[in-house]
Parts: structure tokens; C-alpha cells; sequence
């Protein structure tokens, strides 16, 4: 959206690299950072505790974040071991580690800092690079925030940013070592490969149904088929309530009249203004000086009102609007800052305010135009009202609906037909269901959520046949199911099975002979030198490695070549083994963008490696101590 944005997320990537986790933000949730009473808390940092009401609810955050990432996978054991939650708390005091050097340090970002930021960021300007403040309002809107809010955010990144920049600016690699690093890539070695494949070693293979036989015994749980059922289910959701619902003309018409603010387009309004910036810390001249400053131009406007956008073009220190006479265009309550939000909607079109102070200094504002609020006509929303009253009767239909579906599975339990029949839902079936979910199935999918496969596959439904207990796979969503067939799990017998471990073994036994035969090669090369059954000769470097086994890779380039041809031989497994002759080594050609390249990604390797120490150091200074027997109790997600 921003530039600054993109200019943090590396800031970001590697804070990710030392513990701090993606939910990092210096305030954090007002809920789960502010003091709970005197409550003995679980850790502390710099002798404030980080109580177990904080603790609690970070688990909870957490949980509701997974709920939502994770929709009908979802389950709240996932955090309920003591490695999560230590996790969490280890976030935790990082973030509280951080904020309080901040504070220690007084960063502050000062306003016209923060405003230079916003009205430069590319995006943000139109096509005769002025600041586009329609363009910036739609956008924070459509992330559900006020302009305040924004600035608010933005200032605590520009923060963070300010404390920690030092420490990444501070990486430093030696040019020798980046050099030698750049040359070790470069290095090129003239190499011939002899290849010993299993497969030219399968006909000298001997096998009899004893290693077989032993073979299956051995990997018996290749040949498992695991239990699997059929079954028949049905979901209650809203949306089937939803579904059975009518909605009438009169039911349509009373919602609109009752909610007719919910169809209403508020006012907006355009203005000019005027701004002689001065920080909210400034001393109290300098405030004066602008005061003063400010109101001579307002004096001025007084007789002569139609020099506003001279003026502003002459005087304003809103580098966004100054070159458009002061125009912020049209906007809504609630866009700006309090002060300057509500000295515009006091204001007829045409007036010139007296002087509104802010945060940011001394405004002059001038209405300049006036959108009415509106109403959209019944007509233009009945289709979203009447969806709209479905989705609430199914809401208030589906509690009473979710306790006679309860009551009826466990009064009928050998049956879904009556709770299918009185709440008219869909008797569906499914086939081949195991214990575990089928990854690549869809999330939404009920019948492959972990919680309906354990209630299926539980012993009173396995073995007795009863239906199972009505299972909140989503919110607002049951299902119930009983099986229809079930299918223990068995073993594959041999002779089904005789020829793929047959094909299994030879490629096994086939591919140790070639191995055999390869080191034993190796050792001869090494004892006399000869190119015989060699591929031909090629320059391989860590950067152009062709046709070279990824596995034998690593072997090749660190052989010893100070006596050539050397030999290496490496074991490929199942394929087979591979021996290399290094005829000679030269140093290859330098590229100097890839060395400018690999320098930057050592810089930012040490540059990870100062945030983390950084970190470490903040969480010494602060004496970090935890009492780790309080976050051992499980929590569990909030409703």
C-alpha cells in the first residue's frame, strides 16, 4: 500500500528470524498489554510482570487467530502443549523488552516527520505528484482505519524503526571475507564422472522367498490398509435454516424502516486549509511565534477570502496540500483529527474558520463544497434486506434447532432419519472415511474435520452402531453421522504384495553390489590413474553444476586438489554411486553484480545475527525471570 511498508518488510523478515513473532506490534492489543491489578505475574521485565490475565488472553488472541486460519482444521489442542505457550510468553517479553527501551531511550517521531512520510509515499500521489487525500482516506478505509489510527500505527513502526535500524545499519563483512566467500562459488573444477547404476547390476541379484518374506515381516506397515467405514451424516447450519425461511413484503418494509440509517450516505465535505506547523512538544515560544504567524494570515483572509489558495500555496507547511491551494477534496466524520473534523462540520460553505489548533499545529479551513447525506430507496436494497432477515431468523431459528437436533440423535440413536425428518435436513452419505483428515480436501469439508472423524470413530459408534453426538465442526454448524459399513484395518496379504518387494529388494541388493563395485574402483583410482568408462571432461563450479547428483554435490567441491587428478566417490543410494575425477581447478570468472549480491546477503546473515544479540542483550538489561510452572495450565479459546 505504502512505501514504507515495503521498506520495513525486511526490517520485519528478520525480526521474524530472531523469535519475534508475525503478530509483533510494539502497543500490541490494548487488552492483552495493560496492567491487571496487582496480580503476581508469570514473568517479569524490568520489574513489571506480565500477569497471568495478560497471559491468558495473548493464548486466547492466538487461538482465535488459528480458529481463523486454520476454519474447520481448527482445534484449541493445538496450543495446549507447554512448548506453545512458551512461545507466546517468550513473545511476550520480547515485545516488553523492546518497548521499554523506547521508552528508556525517549524515541519520538516528530510530527512533521510523520507527515513527510505519508505525503511522499508513492501511491499516494497523482499524476502531477500532488498528495492524493481521497485517494489516502478509501484506501485506510477499505483497511477498516481512520487516518488517526493509521498515523498512530505508522509512528510506532517509524519507532521501531529508529531503534533498531542502528543495530542492522552496524553489520559489517570484512571485503576479504565476502571476496573469499564470492571466490569458493566461483572456483571451477574440470570434472569426469563414472557412474555405477543398480540397474546394471539387477541380473547378478539372487533372491528367494526367504528375504521376502523377511522383508514383508520387516516393513509390515507398508502393506497396511487402514480401517476405513462408509457412513451416512447431516449437517445443521444456518444456512439450511436459511433456506427454509420466508420473508414477506411487510417483513421487508418494516426491517428497511426500522434500519433506514444502515441505507444512509453520510456528509461529506471538502475543504482548504491553511497549515503553520508546530510540534505538540515544542517549547512555548515557538508555539507563539506560530500562533502569531497564523493569525496574521487569517487577518489577511478576512478582507481579501479569495487569496486562500494563494496563500496556502505561499505559507501552508502541508507539503500534500499546499500546492493545491490548501484542497484536501471530500471526506466524512471521523477522517481527520478531532479539532480539525469538528471545526469542519460547524462551518457553512464559504466560511474561513479562526484558528483551529492540533497536533500538528495551527490550522485555517475553509468549506469549499457540501455532499448531502442520502438514502438508497427500498426498491435498490430489498433483495440484500430480505437476505439479510433470512440470515437472522436462521441465527435465532438455529439454537432452538441445534437442542432438538441434540435431543433427537441421542433419543433415536441408532438413527438419523428422525432428526433429518423434523428438521427437514438432507440424509447424505460418504465413503471411505479413515481416522485421520485427507490432506487436499477442502477446509469447509465436514466430514473431513478432525473433531466429526474421532466422534465417528469412537467405540460406542464403531461397535455399537449408534449415531454420534451432534459435533460443532464451524460455528454455527453440526453434524451427526452413523456408520454404515465399517472395514477393519487389515494387512495386504504376500502374494498380493510378492512382486512390488520383489522389485523393492532387487533395486535394494542391485544397488549395494554397485556401490561395492564403486569403492572398490575408487580405491584402484587412487592407486593409479586411468579414464577409462569416464564421461567427458567439464568445468562444474557450486554455481553451474549441471547433471552433477545434487547428493554428490558437496563431495565433489570440497575434495582435497592439491594433488591432481584427485578422486571422490559418493554413495547415491538407491542410485547407485558415482566417482569424480578432478583434472584441475581454476578460479573462474568474477561477477561483480553477483559479488555486489552475495556481500549484501552476508551484511544481511550478520545484520540477523545483530537484531537477535540486540534482542538478547535488551532482555538481560531488563532481567527477564519466569515462573514456569504458571504456564503450564491449558487454556482454552474464548466462545
Amino acid at each position: 500500500m505504502f512505501e514504507f511498508i515495503r521498506t520495513h518488510q525486511r526490517l520485519m523478515q528478520i525480526l521474524l528470524a530472531v523469535l519475534i513473532l508475525p503478530s509483533l506490534v510494539l502497543f500490541g492489543n490494548p487488552d492483552v498489554l495493560r496492567s491487571f491489578g496487582k496480580e503476581e505475574g508469570i514473568a517479569k521485565v524490568a520489574g513489571a510482570p506480565i500477569t497471568q490475565a495478560e497471559f491468558d488472553q495473548a493464548l486466547r488472541d492466538q487461538l482465535d487467530r488459528m480458529r481463523q486460519m486454520y476454519g474447520p482444521q481448527f482445534d484449541a489442542k493445538m496450543l495446549n502443549t507447554l512448548e506453545a505457550r512458551q512461545s507466546i510468553l517468550d513473545e511476550m517479553i520480547d515485545r516488553k523488552a523492546i518497548a521499554g527501551e523506547i521508552a528508556v531511550k525517549k524515541l519520538t517521531i516528530a510530527d512533521a516527520t510523520l507527515q513527510d512520510k505519508i505525503a511522499t509515499s508513492p501511491g499516494m500521489l497523482k499524476a502531477d505528484g500532488h498528495f492524493n487525500n481521497e485517494e489516502y482516506t478509501r484506501v485506510l478505509a477499505q483497511q477498516g482505519m481512520t487516518p488517526l489510527m493509521f498515523e498512530q500505527r505508522l509512528r510506532q513502526d517509524m519507532v521501531l524503526q529508529q531503534l533498531l535500524a542502528p543495530v542492522q545499519a552496524g553489520a559489517f563483512v570484512p571485503k576479504t571475507v565476502a571476496e573469499r566467500f564470492s571466490a569458493i562459488n566461483e572456483q571451477e573444477r574440470e570434472v569426469q564422472m563414472l557412474m555405477y547404476k543398480p540397474g546394471d547390476f539387477a541380473d547378478r541379484v539372487k533372491i528367494t522367498d526367504e528375504m521376502l518374506k523377511a522383508y514383508y515381516e520387516k516393513n509390515s506397515a507398508q502393506f497396511e490398509i487402514p480401517e476405513q467405514i462408509n457412513a451416512e451424516y447431516v449437517v445443521l447450519n444456518s444456512e439450511v435454516l436459511a433456506e427454509q425461511t420466508t420473508v414477506s413484503d411487510a417483513d421487508v418494509q418494516t426491517y428497511y424502516k426500522a434500519n433506514e440509517k444502515s441505507y444512509t450516505t453520510e456528509e461529506q465535505r471538502r475543504a482548504s486549509h491553511i497549515l503553520i506547523a508546530v510540534a505538540k512538544d515544542s517549547s512555548a515560544a515557538d508555539k507563539a511565534k506560530a500562533k502569531a504567524k497564523a493569525a496574521d494570515i487569517l487577518a489577511q483572509l478576512r478582507k481579501k477570502p479569495e487569496d486562500f489558495a494563494k496563500l496556502a500555496k505561499e505559507n501552508s507547511d502541508d507539503p500534500g496540500s499546499k500546492e493545491k491551494g490548501g484542497d484536501l477534496d471530500f471526506f466524512g466524520k471521523g477522517m481527520m483529527v478531532p479539532q480539525f473534523d469538528e471545526s469542519v462540520f460547524k462551518l457553512k460553505q464559504g466560511d474561513i474558520s479562526e484558528l483551529v489548533q492540533s497536533d500538528y499545529g495551527f490550522h485555517i479551513i475553509t468549506v469549499t463544497g457540501i455532499k448531502p447525506a442520502g438514502v438508497k430507496t427500498l426498491d435498490e436494497v430489498k433483495v440484500q434486506i430480505a437476505a439479510d432477515i433470512k440470515k437472522q431468523k436462521a441465527g435465532k431459528a438455529y439454537t432452538e434447532a441445534a437442542e432438538t437436533f441434540t435431543n433427537v440423535l441421542y433419543e433415536q440413536g441408532d438413527s438419523l432419519k428422525p432428526a433429518a425428518e423434523k428438521l427437514k435436513l438432507k440424509i447424505q452419505t460418504v465413503n471411505g472415511l479413515s481416522r485421520n483428515s485427507k490432506p487436499g480436501l477442502p477446509a469447509t469439508m465436514e466430514t473431513n474435520n478432525p473433531k466429526f472423524l474421532k466422534a465417528i470413530f469412537s467405540d460406542d459408534v464403531v461397535k455399537k452402531k449408534h449415531n454420534t453426538e451432534a459435533v460443532e465442526v464451524a460455528p454455527n454448524t453440526l453434524i451427526a453421522g452413523r456408520i454404515v459399513e465399517y472395514k477393519a484395518a487389515s494387512k495386504r496379504p504376500f502374494e498380493e504384495v510378492k512382486a512390488s518387494i520383489q522389485a523393492q529388494v532387487t533395486a535394494t541388493e542391485a544397488a549395494a553390489l554397485a556401490e561395492k563395485e564403486g569403492v572398490a574402483k575408487l580405491a584402484a583410482l587412487k592407486a593409479a590413474d586411468a579414464t577409462a568408462g569416464f564421461t567427458e571432461a567439464k568445468m562444474v563450479s557450486r554455481l553451474k553444476n549441471q547433471d552433477i547428483p545434487p547428493a554428490a554435490l558437496l563431495d565433489l567441491m570440497r575434495a582435497d586438489t592439491q594433488k591432481l587428478p584427485a578422486f571422490v566417490g559418493t554413495s547415491l543410494g538407491t542410485a547407485g554411486y558415482v566417482i569424480f575425477r578432478i583434472g584441475k581447478v581454476s578460479p573462474g570468472t568474477p561477477d561483480k553484480e553477483r559479488r555486489a549480491s552475495e556481500a549484501q546477503q552476508l551484511a544481511g546473515m550478520q545484520s540477523s545475527q545483530n537484531l537477535y544479540a540486540y534482542l538478547e542483550l535488551l532482555k538481560q538489561r531488563a532481567k527477564v525471570t519466569i515462573n514456569k510452572a504458571a504456564i503450564a495450565a491449558p487454556v482454552t479459546a474464548a466462545p
